[in-house]
């Protein structure tokens, strides 16, 4: 299988070796200090157990138009960073070619074959402009749920901090034979990819830590134990919870887990920081519209009131500029 990987960052990379040891032709589509060091040295990964995969002779371009058309395309990119590149996706995605949306939050495609009252809803907040609905047909994306966590350590060089599960889903919910053979390639390649008829439920379990957890650590600078820990922002996370759960049921949504479950499971991955609090600390655009800001424009869409969820999100913003603006007269600074 030809395998177009669009971000060469963490998630992508994890991906990427594997796939790449496992026989498949991948190409990644990266960019900068990433793409010079995949294509002097290719690129390393350090598994969970210390074991070192490092696969060399792996084709990287930063031209999606270099790269063409491919089997299966995996969208590896944060959810803010699609848009962007939407136009320049048609170079990779033929008529055949199944795209997989692997971003946090909720997705861009959300209300495509829903059915009842909100089917065809485009949503701001996961769409802005509705770039990516415009470059993607959604009846060649396969939705994804990205579990495991992992760190670009260094160009070229990814480390798994846990995990190896993809969920993989068809947005109308039938078990095709695509979407199984790309449960197949996965499995190949050493991961966990279970398929569900209900992907949208998924994704909602694990955005409920996500649209909690990651802003109130960026927020505190407290790892995933720590907020689960301090009785204060435990109760607020649980509370961010409810607000959303009361959204998701209304969409028709039914949680496997309760609140106090999802946070023991959060609990126990340890002294981990969030992917937002990453991002915080060096520097890069913050995922809140997709994390958060989608739920919030769900909750306004179901009359459904989120205090909670809105407080935490206000504050993100004003966080988010005050680094913007930080970060531009940094730049401006005279030598």
């Amino acid at each position: 299988m030809s395998i177009a990987i669009v971000g060469a960052g963490a998630i992508g990379g994890y991906l990427g070796v594997r796939l790449a040891a496992a026989g498949e032709a991948v190409t990644f589509i990266a960019r900068g200090a990433n793409l010079e060091a995949i294509r002097r040295n290719g690129m390393r990964l350090i598994e969970e157990d210390g074991h070192e995969v490092h696969v060399r002779d792996l084709r990287a371009t930063a031209s999606m138009q270099e790269a063409g058309v491919h089997d299966v395309v995996l969208l590896t990119l944060k959810a803010h960073q699609v848009g962007p590149i939407a136009q320049d996706l048609k170079h990779l995605i033929g008529p055949q070619t199944v795209v997989v949306t692997m971003q946090n939050g909720i997705p861009w495609w959300y209300f495509h074959k829903h059915g009842g009252d909100y089917a065809g809803t485009q949503l701001e907040t996961a769409d802005p402009g509705g770039l990516i609905a415009a470059a993607i047909d959604p009846e060649q994306v396969i939705g994804s749920v990205v579990y495991p966590a992992a760190i670009l350590t260094e160009p070229g060089v990814v480390q798994v901090v846990e995990g190896s599960r993809f969920g993989l889903g068809e947005l109308s919910g039938e078990m095709s034979a695509r979407v199984q053979g790309l449960a197949q390639l996965l499995i190949k390649a050493g991961f966990k990819a279970p398929v569900t008829t209900d992907i949208r439920a998924e994704i909602w379990l694990k955005l409920w830590g996500n649209l909690s957890f990651n802003p109130i650590s960026a927020l505190t600078h407290a790892t995933l134990v720590d907020i689960c820990q301090f009785p204060e922002t435990r109760a607020l996370a649980a509370e961010m919870m409810r607000e959303a759960e009361s959204i998701a049921n209304t969409l028709g949504i039914t949680f496997r887990l309760g609140i106090d479950r999802r946070i023991a499971g959060a609990e126990k991955v340890g002294a981990h920081k969030t992917s937002m609090l990453q991002d915080v600390e060096a520097g890069r655009p913050i995922e809140l519209e997709a994390l958060v800001g989608s739920v919030i424009e769900l909750g306004r869409l179901t009359k459904t009131p989120t205090p909670h969820i809105d407080a935490v999100y206000a504050c993100m913003r004003l966080l988010a500029r005050t680094l913007e603006q930080q970060k531009g007269r940094l730049q401006v600074q005279p030598l």
